[in-house]
């Protein structure tokens, strides 16, 4: 393989990994938010208003993540 099809490679799996980190910040995110949401809930039997707030909270954060991250690119 000559040198230019291996940079070739190796810049797509530097943007595989970036893509894959920040499909992962978002599952996170939204993934916290809604466990915090659903026994917050639970344990104040409020359902679902907790829930609903911090799957939007999750949203938030992961949205925010997303631009952060991306700044530094």
């Amino acid at each position: 393989m000559s040198k230019h099809g291996k940079g070739q490679t190796n810049d797509f799996l530097k943007a595989f990994a970036l893509l894959t980190q920040m499909g992962i910040m978002i599952v996170v995110c939204i993934a916290i938010g809604l466990l915090a949401g659903f026994y917050l809930d639970r344990w104040l039997g409020t359902e679902p208003l907790f829930l609903i707030l911090f799957i939007l909270f999750g949203i938030a954060a992961a949205i925010k993540s997303i631009v952060d991250f991306s700044k530094k690119f």
